[in-house]
């Protein structure tokens, strides 16, 4: 028995029913992976997590449950916990389309492994292969969901404007030339308006938001999907001036506020298309329901949390774990990646709880009446890991442990006893990147 907190733990009756409780699964690269998912095709939103940001296995299941979803569910739409501008990259290749407007290359801020690795692109071919065949309405489309674009989206903005409007754009570029020179270190600009003496640019991108709304119904006329593009960015950059402002006053302000924008940007996205379906890839602490971890006990709330409110029965948040292997991260915010070993995790942690099961691969789905003792079973409190681009095994309690209710955090779990790091396409160039440390999962 295990002391957690006042939680007293049968680790032996624990283990036992989640290997009862647990479906065997084949390598995630395997043909056959994505059949055990069948279940989550009648949802609306399927939330599939990771529990680190660099690791193979994670990035190939959701990928194959995604295309599953896509190929015999009617899903269409794909967001991640990625850069509006960024994503719209592999979004303009996968559905055919012309690059969006913007400035500079995509993913060149750290950590650039995160998107720009052999296990998206293999998904950004299907989904483009996927689509070829189908009219332009009716294609799998990929966005970003995140609200660090400040200076990509100004520029987005910009861009925009100058191709439809060029009296509006220049309106715009005197708008934003209060945060332009912050545009490649808006981290500073969030602490001079905090500590010094620099007054916020709020008012002057709300009106430039306001101004293009007013609008809408003209540029819509000429071209809707370059709207919405603009439309998000110009939301992008209200987001981004307040979330860099709110790092300053402390980890839930500016957490809960890069939430709300992604799950603002997710019902946008619902909203834009009548029949929206949407897998969403992104962290275990964004996508489980907060509520039910430490999180949500010191105030934070995430998307999942939120869609499951929204949502309800229609959504669907499957957590993923692992317990050793390597993984692709950085020891520091804007260092350099490497391949590092993961430990094998703490014997007080959900983790172990799967480790003890002797299953390499599962799924385990606690949704329904029928499962409620299985759900009674994981409704107690143990330590779940999360590694996100920075990983410090040398202090790993603390930097990478929280405590978790897993059966009201999650629907479902897929487990991995073993992981590797994915795969970079070419080095790393943190040069230049806008700091989102401490709050970068």
């Amino acid at each position: 028995m295990t002391m957690q907190g006042r939680i007293t733990v049968d680790q032996t009756a624990l283990a036992h029913g989640l290997r009862a409780a647990g479906e065997r699964l084949p390598s995630p690269d395997a043909p056959d992976f994505a059949d055990a998912f069948e279940r989550f095709g009648d949802a609306r939103v399927v939330l599939l997590g990771e529990a680190t940001h660099g690791s193979h296995e994670f990035y190939a299941a959701r990928a194959a449950i995604t295309r599953r979803l896509i190929e015999r569910h009617g899903f269409n739409c794909v967001a991640v916990e990625g850069d509006w501008p960024d994503i719209a990259r592999i979004d303009a290749y996968a559905r055919h389309r012309a690059p969006r407007p913007r400035r500079g290359e995509a993913f060149v801020r750290f950590p650039t492994w995160m998107w720009r690795n052999e296990e998206v692109l293999a998904f950004a071919d299907w989904l483009r292969g996927h689509n070829a065949a189908l009219p332009e309405d009716e294609r799998a489309s990929m966005h970003g969901l995140d609200v660090y674009s400040l200076s990509e989206s100004m520029h987005a903005v910009i861009a925009y404007l100058d191709a439809h409007d060029p009296q509006a754009a220049a309106e715009a570029r005197r708008r934003y030339a209060c945060l332009m020179a912050w545009q490649d270190e808006p981290q500073h600009y969030g602490r001079q308006v905090e500590y010094g003496n620099l007054g916020d640019c709020e008012d002057a991108v709300v009106a430039q938001l306001e101004r293009l709304l007013a609008e809408r119904m003209e540029y819509i006329g000429e071209d809707g999907e370059a709207f919405f593009d603009a439309e998000q960015n110009a939301r992008i950059v209200r987001a981004a001036e307040q979330y860099y402002r709110a790092m300053y006053r402390g980890s839930a302000a500016s957490w809960n506020l890069r939430d709300r924008h992604m799950f603002d940007t997710l019902l946008r996205l619902m909203a834009h298309r009548e029949d929206a379906r949407t897998a969403i890839w992104a962290h275990n602490s964004h996508i489980g329901n907060a509520s039910a971890t430490a999180m949500g006990w010191r105030g934070e709330f995430n998307i999942g949390e939120l869609v499951r409110a929204a949502f309800g029965d229609q959504a669907v948040l499957i957590g993923f774990g692992t317990d050793r292997g390597t993984v692709a991260a950085a020891s520091d915010w804007g260092a350099d990646m490497r391949v590092m070993q993961v430990r094998p995790a703490r014997d007080d942690s959900w983790e172990a709880a799967f480790r003890r099961t002797g299953l390499a691969r599962s799924l385990t789905d606690w949704r329904g009446h029928k499962r409620k003792d299985l759900a009674g079973l994981l409704s107690q409190t143990l330590l779940e890991r999360a590694i996100g681009v920075v990983y410090r095994p040398e202090t790993e309690r603390a930097s990478h442990y929280f405590e978790a209710v897993i059966a009201d955090q999650f629907d479902a779990f897929v487990w991995f006893e073993e992981t590797r790091a994915v795969t970079p396409l070419g080095h790393e160039r943190p040069h230049g990147a806008p700091e989102t440390w401490p709050f970068g999962l």
